[in-house]
């Protein structure tokens, strides 16, 4: 883990510049909101995420988190068929404020494109990058 500026970077992940994550667990992809994402949110209120069995599409949304701030859509990073949805973040959504990499992930997919996919998405040295660039404005 690195931080960037007050936003916490996870090492062997790839990140969508929607603000998600993606850890490839063999076969599947878990996917969550970035630390980043989350403290810009700030308290989360409301998760709203597609039942099992779901066709998602990359650069689709495919669920919504609510903030005291704003709603915002979930845009899948990867296309593919939802296989888990996180129903302790359904429950308890500031599950996605304590722990963005752990227990706040969001959904499991079986991806259909991974290879293909995976090189339009940042590696770690990359989204460290990103980060910066993000803080700079």
């Amino acid at each position: 883990m690195v931080k960037v500026d007050d936003y916490e970077v996870k090492e062997g992940l790839y990140y969508s510049k929607d603000y998600l994550w993606v850890e490839v667990e063999g076969d599947k992809a878990r996917i969550g909101l970035t630390d980043y994402a989350q403290k810009q949110l700030r308290e989360i209120v409301y998760v709203e995420l597609p039942e099992p069995g779901t066709e998602i599409e990359k650069g689709e949304a495919f669920g919504t988190v609510e903030s005291a701030k704003t709603v915002s859509d979930l845009i899948a990073p990867l296309t593919g068929v939802v296989e888990e949805v996180n129903s302790a973040v359904v429950d308890n959504p500031g599950l996605i404020n304590e722990d963005p990499y752990g227990e706040g992930w969001v959904i499991v997919i079986t991806p259909t494109k991974l290879d293909e996919e995976l090189k339009d998405l940042m590696d770690f040295e990359a989204a460290v990058e990103w980060h910066k660039e993000l803080i700079k404005g």
